[in-house]
C-alpha cells in the first residue's frame, strides 16, 4: 500500500527542487558558455544551448592550464599529505600522552583556525621571503601545511579520544614506545580521520586563490591564479575560462564522488566521544 504524501512533505520537495535547480545554475551556464564558439557568446543568448557544440574549448583551456594544473597538483598533494600526517601525530599527543599544561596549549593551538588568511598574509610574506622560500611551491606548501594544522589536529584529537586508553597502556606494559603505538596500534585505526582530514585539506589547498597569487612566481601559480588570469584582459573569450573552470573542479568533484562516503563516516566516526 503507497503512502500518500502529507502538503507539507509536497511543499518542502518543490521547495528543495528550486533550491537544486538555483544552485546547479552557475554550473549550467560555464557548461553552456564553454560549449559554444566565441561569435556565438552574448548576453541576450546566454541561457540558450549551442547551436553547434565546441568542444575544442576544453582542449585549448587545458594547454593553456596545463602548467597551472601541475602545479596545483603538486601543492594540494604534498601539503594535504604533510598537514595531514603532522595533524595525526599532534592529535595522538593531545589524547593519549596528554602532560601538565596540554589543554591550554591546545586551546592556544586552535586559535589559528579563527585567523583570517588577510590578517597573516603580510608576516608570512616576509616569513617566507627571509626563509628564501618566497615564490615557489615549498613556500606555498609550508604555508598550508602550517595553516592547516589547528583543524586536522582538531579532528584527529576527537577521533583518537575513542580509541580506549586501556589499549594504549597495555602496549605500554608490552614494551612499546611512542612511535611503536602509533604505528601498530593507532595509525592502522584511523583510516576515517585520514579520509575525512584529506578531503577538508585537499578542497580548501585546492580553491585557495589568495596566497596562490601573492605567494608564487607567474611559472608557479596554481590553478585558481592561471583560471583568473586566463579571464584577464580587454576581450576573453569566455568559453575558455568556463571550460577552465570545468576542468579545475573535475578533481575535487571525482575525489567526493568515489570518497563522499567515506567522509561523512569519518565524520560521524570522530563525533561521538566513546
Amino acid at each position: 500500500m503507497e503512502r500518500k504524501l502529507s502538503p507539507a512533505t509536497i511543499v518542502l520537495y518543490v521547495v528543495l527542487g528550486i533550491l537544486v535547480i538555483l544552485y546547479l545554475m552557475p554550473a549550467y551556464m560555464a557548461l553552456v558558455t564553454a560549449l559554444k564558439s566565441p561569435a556565438e557568446i552574448s548576453l541576450p543568448t546566454a541561457w540558450e544551448w549551442p547551436s553547434v557544440i565546441n568542444w575544442s574549448s576544453f582542449s585549448e583551456a587545458l594547454d593553456l592550464l596545463k602548467p597551472n594544473l601541475v602545479n596545483s597538483l603538486i601543492l594540494t598533494v604534498c601539503a594535504t599529505a604533510l598537514s595531514t600526517v603532522l595533524g595525526s601525530l599532534n592529535g595522538y599527543v593531545f589524547s593519549k600522552w596528554t602532560f601538565r599544561g596540554s589543554e591550554i596549549i591546545f586551546t592556544l593551538f586552535l586559535f589559528g583556525m579563527f585567523i583570517p588568511y588577510q590578517v597573516i598574509l603580510i608576516p608570512l610574506f616576509q616569513t617566507l621571503r627571509a626563509m628564501n622560500l618566497y615564490g615557489g611551491l615549498p613556500g606555498l606548501i609550508l604555508a598550508h601545511v602550517v595553516y592547516g594544522l589547528p583543524i586536522t589536529s582538531l579532528i584527529f584529537r576527537n577521533f583518537y579520544a575513542q580509541i580506549p586508553t586501556a589499549l594504549i597502556e597495555s602496549a605500554r606494559l608490552d614494551g612499546a614506545g611512542f612511535f611503536s603505538i602509533y604505528t601498530r596500534v593507532v595509525f592502522p585505526l584511523s583510516i576515517p580521520g585520514f579520509v575525512v582530514t584529506s578531503l577538508w585539506q585537499f578542497t580548501q589547498i585546492w580553491n585557495e586563490f589568495l596566497w596562490g597569487i601573492t605567494l608564487t612566481r607567474h611559472s608557479e601559480n596554481p590553478i585558481t591564479v592561471g583560471l583568473a588570469q586566463l579571464a584577464g584582459g580587454q576581450a576573453v573569450s569566455w568559453n575558455l575560462p568556463m571550460a577552465g573552470s570545468i576542468l579545475a573542479a573535475i578533481p575535487v568533484l571525482l575525489i567526493y564522488v568515489f570518497l563522499g562516503r567515506y567522509f561523512i563516516r569519518g565524520l560521524l566516526a570522530g563525533s561521538v566521544k566513546g
